[in-house]
């Protein structure tokens, strides 16, 4: 787009205008959050935080970046949230897709456009696709047996479904997952299922369905990851369990009434899997928005052009969607580009422990903002953000984040150097008059600070980009205070208008390299400043205020956070939670078993072992395929710990494992000893581990 060109003409030196334009776009997606219930902390730390670091700091180079979300408003979720108030879908996913919508302008998420999934737009791009794919016969269609709710007249999704777990005894399970236990399920795996809508036994009845058959497309998804560079392992490790297992087909229908209608005359009834349609939600909402500014055929620079980077924002649970479901079917397709990247953040923890919406241990942001600053949260979750691990968010910590970061070192240094040039510099910029050493290497800090923070932004590892720009303010104050000039003012103006030339360039840099992460604290920084227009990264240099020019002292930039109000929050939390857990029933250890003599117990040989490889057993839910060093050899070892620990995250583990158990066969595998594992009360399983090298004996 010319008008790129024709703004760094008008307000930037020539030199940004052969260095920095650049012919090719960046088109942003983050994951389309579901429309059945408010955002929380956790959806801003994983998917849209990160991404609007990114496409802020982009847009400061001049890079022609398009940023792309919207509500996801089809799935089971919806219509369970429907059928408790009593409502339709619609009213659900208007009510949420307002609020959501809502709440991230509030956090300054800087979206092109928010679309929805409800859209005619959104229906006509699907049905699209799908018809596309299915004139070139890529589908299979399969006939199976689903329950059937014969008093609701309809096929029962999974989590329509409810029955005893198998795993944990739990009478209150789902089709799809056991919420006690964790275990994930199938309906047929339930004990004495029910439906939720009759509370009456379902029937099998037999249904037909179009899977994508992605195991055809298994060697050309894996020779094209193996193009893409610059991939996060977590990403790249959890793409190659799933190939190196090998890739089945999947359904892309369903029997719902609540969906983008199945286009076929045979379909009736029948609409297209959430997990199908949701990602094509970023193509509708970029037509939506090019139909929006007036210049229709423009969504297709960004879908159809190979001058185009398409980076998806996810979190760790959509890895699999975005990186092999999605690129299949725009292989299939044809004319779409495919993801350049697929920077996917891990988890976020709270006080400790895994968010849980149901139990209301969670922070919503709409309740957030009652009490403190966007930028507050924007900050203190980019400075732990989980890039490649999970992380924990505290009130605690937050509460330092704010007082010891921002408040005090940034903070406190522009309040510094603003006040002190009110007072003594009737609040214009000093000139700079034969610079010291200590001026000059302070002035050289900036541009090398903006350089170093853009390579990190560009490569995607925005808590150390936060980290540096919060050095130069550090040094900045470091600067300021070995300078002294509250002395040189008495004895030497000349040192001291130096000084607070300098220290204005730091700011004035400050305002331009936290704009990503404190857009609203930058905006007021640069009005108090005197900077006006348009803003670009290259402006973050030693000559960027000029002397002689006004600036105004202003407000204090960051309050701190009294103690009293961090603890109301964590009071909340606490009081949520002991709500919730008086609503579910305490679960109780199982009963000592009956006692053995000795001898029994010495039978068993016990082995220290480290897994060295894993990966999830065809077919099944439960099963992991593990490779386990056990010192005198190596064993193959299968283990139902699938619904507990995903074949990434436990390469490397160490384990104790019963060596001497007679071979047995599990889906048609020889497995060779058992992993010892601890169930906890609220049954889940957890590694019985020893710091002692493979093949040490436990006694």
């Amino acid at each position: 787009m010319l008008w790129f060109g024709l703004i760094a003409v008008v307000f930037l030196p020539v030199k940004f205008v052969f260095c920095k334009i650049m012919s090719k776009r960046i088109l942003v997606t983050s994951a389309l959050p579901y429309a059945n219930g408010p955002i929380h902390l956790g959806h801003l730390a994983g998917a849209y935080l990160p991404a609007d670091l990114y496409v802020r700091y982009k847009r400061l180079t001049g890079q022609e970046v398009l940023f792309i979300c919207g509500s996801d408003e089809h799935g089971v979720p919806i219509t369970i949230a429907a059928d408790k108030e009593g409502v339709s879908p619609q009213v659900i996913v208007d009510r949420y897709h307002t609020m959501n919508k809502k709440v991230f302008e509030e956090f300054g998420i800087s979206f092109d456009y928010f679309g929805r999934t409800s859209s005619a737009i959104h229906r006509e791009v699907s049905q699209e696709i799908f018809l596309n794919l299915h004139k070139k016969g890529i589908f299979r269609q399969k006939r199976d047996q689903q329950f059937f709710d014969a008093g609701a007249n309809m096929f029962l999704a999974d989590r329509y479904i409810k029955g005893t777990c198998p795993v944990c005894g739990y009478a209150e399970a789902y089709g799809d997952q056991c919420e006690k236990c964790g275990t994930s399920l199938s309906p047929s795996e339930l004990i004495n299922p029910v439906s939720t809508l009759s509370g009456e036994p379902p029937e099998l009845r037999e249904t037909e369905h179009w899977y994508i058959p992605l195991g055809d497309f298994q060697d050309k998804i894996s020779a094209w990851l193996d193009t893409r560079t610059g991939w996060k392992p977590n990403v790249m490790g959890q793409c190659k369990s799933w190939l190196n297992a090998g890739l089945g087909d999947r359904a892309v229908t369903r029997d719902l009434s609540w969906g983008v209608p199945v286009p076929l005359e045979d379909a009736a009834g029948k609409v297209l899997y959430v997990w199908f349609d949701a990602p094509i939600g970023y193509i509708s909402a970029t037509k939506e928005w090019a139909a929006q500014t007036g210049n229709p055929e423009d969504w297709k620079l960004y879908w159809m052009d190979e001058e185009t980077d398409l980076i998806h924002f996810i979190g760790k649970d959509n890895i699999v969607f975005h990186c092999i479901m999605f690129p299949a079917t725009l292989m299939a397709h044809g004319d779409y580009v495919l993801p350049v990247n697929v920077p996917a953040n891990e988890f976020l923890n709270l006080e400790g422990r895994k968010l849980s919406t149901s139990r209301g241990w969670a922070v919503w942001l709409h309740e957030y903002l009652q009490d403190f600053q966007s930028d507050h949260l924007r900050y203190a979750l980019g400075a732990t953000m989980p890039e490649t691990k999970d992380s924990d968010f505290s009130w605690k910590d937050f509460q330092a984040r704010v007082n010891n970061e921002l408040a005090d070192i940034f903070g406190n240094f522009i309040f510094r150097t603003l006040s002190f040039t009110t007072n003594y510099f009737d609040g214009h910029i000093p000139g700079l008059v034969n610079p010291s050493a200590e001026d000059q290497a302070m002035l050289d800090e900036i541009a090398q600070t903006r350089d170093q923070v853009a390579g990190l932004y560009d490569t995607f590892h925005f808590r150390e980009a936060l980290a540096q720009t919060m050095n130069l303010a550090r040094s900045g104050n470091r600067y300021f205070t070995s300078m002294e000039p509250w002395h040189s003012r008495k004895s030497n103006m000349e040192k001291c208008g130096n000084t607070l030339h300098v220290c204005l360039q730091v700011a004035g840099a400050l305002s331009v390299l936290f704009e990503p992460v404190l857009p609203s604290a930058c905006k007021k920084l640069r009005s108090d400043l005197g900077i006006n227009g348009l803003v670009f990264w290259s402006m973050a240099e030693a000559d960027l205020m000029k002397s002689g020019s006004s600036i105004n002292a202003g407000e204090i930039l960051f309050r701190k956070l009294d103690d009293e109000l961090i603890d109301k929050q964590i009071k909340k939390l606490l009081m949520t939670d002991q709500a919730a857990a008086a609503q579910t029933e305490t679960p109780a250890y199982p009963a000592l078993a009956p006692s053995i003599d000795f001898s029994s117990f010495a039978g068993l040989d016990i082995r220290a072992g480290r897994i060295l490889k894993a990966a999830p057993v065809k077919g099944s839910k439960k099963l992991l395929d593990l490779k386990v060093d056990i010192g005198v050899e190596i064993r193959r070892i299968i283990s139902g710990i699938a619904g507990y620990h995903k074949a990434e995250d436990v390469v490397g583990q160490k384990v104790c494992v019963v060596a001497n158990l007679m071979p047995k066969k599990i889906m048609g595998i020889e497995s060779n000893g058992m992993i010892l594992m601890a169930e906890s009360a609220d049954k889940v399983l957890h590694f019985v581990s020893t710091d002692a090298e493979p093949g040490s004996t436990v006694t």
